[in-house]
């Protein structure tokens, strides 16, 4: 019985999600994750646990280089994956800006170079001086 319940819940998480998902525009209705997604999630966070773009920790996104709704075969591969962040760290929403181009509907399908060349403008930037 726990064990049923279990399962449930956790289906009822990733549908929970992906409904949100659709109601701010990042999935379409017709798209439902594998059952196997959280631990892949999961798993990439494991191994990628900071923003591709800012290094932040805080509201991690792992985002589909490839959407998984215009490629189901890409959905659990590792290599299609990237972490971005929705935080607004530094006033960027990383996941929306670099992985959307600023539109969820949207893709960028440089997302990984661009996250590289800004992650590298994000470390070498310089602070202004309060006077």
């Amino acid at each position: 019985m726990f064990l049923l319940l279990n399962i449930n819940m956790s289906r009822l998480k990733v549908l929970s999600k992906h409904l949100r998902d659709v109601y701010q525009g990042k999935a379409p209705a017709g798209a439902i994750r594998s059952t196997k997604w959280p631990k892949v999630r999961k798993a990439h966070l494991e191994k990628h646990p900071t923003c591709a773009v800012c290094n932040s920790t805080i509201q991690l996104e792992v985002h589909h280089i490839v959407p998984f709704a215009r490629d189901p075969e890409k959905e659990l591969d590792p290599d299609n994956l990237i972490t971005l962040c929705e935080n607004s760290n530094d006033g960027v929403i990383c996941h929306l800006l670099f992985g959307h181009l600023g539109n969820y509907q949207c893709l960028n399908p440089n997302v990984v170079e661009d996250a590289k060349i800004w992650n590298d403008k994000f470390n070498k930037r310089e602070r202004s001086k309060n006077k």
